[in-house]
Parts: C-alpha cells; sequence; structure tokens
C-alpha cells in the first residue's frame, strides 16, 4: 500500500534561522554606459548571517568602528590621546633644548 507524504511546510521563523546559520550571499553589478563609454560602476555585495558566522567567516568590522562600537570608540580616543602626548613631549623636549642653548650663548 502506498504511504502519502504530506509536502514539509517551513515557517518564516525556521528560514530565518537557517539562513542566519549558514549565511547568505547576495552580490551585484550595476554598471552604466554612455556610447561605449564606462560612466559609472556600482558593485553591490551582501551578506546575511548571523554574528557568529559572520565571525567564522572572518568578517567583524562593527567590533572597529568608533560609530558601532563604544569599545573601539574609547580605543580610538585612547590612540589620539597618545599620539598628542608624544607630539607635546616632542615640542617640549625642542623648546627644552632651545633654552638650554640659549644660556650656554648668554
Amino acid at each position: 500500500m502506498p504511504q502519502n507524504y504530506a509536502p514539509a511546510t517551513t515557517n518564516l521563523a525556521d528560514l530565518l534561522e537557517r539562513v542566519l546559520d549558514k549565511g547568505i550571499v547576495i552580490a551585484g553589478d550595476i554598471k552604466i554606459d554612455l556610447l561605449d563609454i564606462e560612466l559609472l560602476t556600482i558593485r553591490l555585495r551582501l551578506f546575511i548571517a548571523s554574528v557568529d558566522t559572520a565571525r567564522r567567516a572572518g568578517i567583524d568590522w562593527w567590533e572597529t568602528d568608533p560609530a558601532l562600537s563604544s569599545r573601539a570608540a574609547h580605543d580610538a580616543l585612547a590612540q589620539e590621546n597618545a599620539r598628542l602626548r608624544e607630539r607635546l613631549d616632542a615640542l617640549e623636549g625642542a623648546e627644552d633644548d632651545a633654552e638650554e642653548e640659549a644660556e650656554e650663548e648668554a
């Protein structure tokens, strides 16, 4: 006796879970030419995935972007502060050297 199988149904949540778990890449190019002269090329790449899947793929730009990460913003501010301190120390050192030279000449 043949068995009848009902078609498998997938709800939106299951589909979204699969996409985020595996990731999906959508790629496309838009080119605008006028009389065989390329005026504009736009390349679009879209990677849809969960954070863990993106990290496994080597994508983690949101962690280093100061606009998206408070830790990255703090790190950027600390780096800028260190550079400014180095410049200030160099300027103060040059000023001290100039004063010593002036005292020696006098």
